[in-house]
């Protein structure tokens, strides 16, 4: 009975190290350990900004890849906060909610909530 419980443990154990592994290795996002953050600001003043709700996320590699990926769309900036599963999207002309979905989950995570904030002139 001993030998089956320590068969177990060490099973777990290994399982825990290779995902550690996989992990550090920056496996869990596919994007490499040194992801770099793409620096991004607004050409002309931002009119509003989306708050997206996103799931999926695990790591700071995580953050950086929907935050380069939504940096890369015209007229806007991105900031994302993978801990609270949330990308802040400040932007200088009009994007629709269906544009940012789709560049988020494009790369394997899932938009939950989209909330709108316009700002007043």
């Amino acid at each position: 009975m001993d030998y089956i419980i320590i068969a177990i443990l060490v099973c777990v154990l290994l399982l825990a190290v290779f995902r550690a592994m996989k992990h550090f290795r920056g496996g869990c996002c596919g994007s490499g350990g040194s992801t770099i953050r793409d620096k991004k600001t607004l050409t002309r003043p931002a009119i509003g900004r989306k708050v997206l709700t996103v799931e999926g996320m695990h790591c700071v590699n995580c953050e950086i890849r929907v935050e380069n990926a939504l940096n890369r769309l015209e007229n806007a900036v991105c900031k994302v906060r993978w801990k609270k599963k949330m990308a802040v999207v400040s932007f200088s002309a009009e994007i629709s909610d269906a544009l940012l979905k789709e560049t988020v989950e494009r790369l394997g995570y899932q938009v939950t909530d989209i909330r709108s904030e316009t700002y007043k002139a």
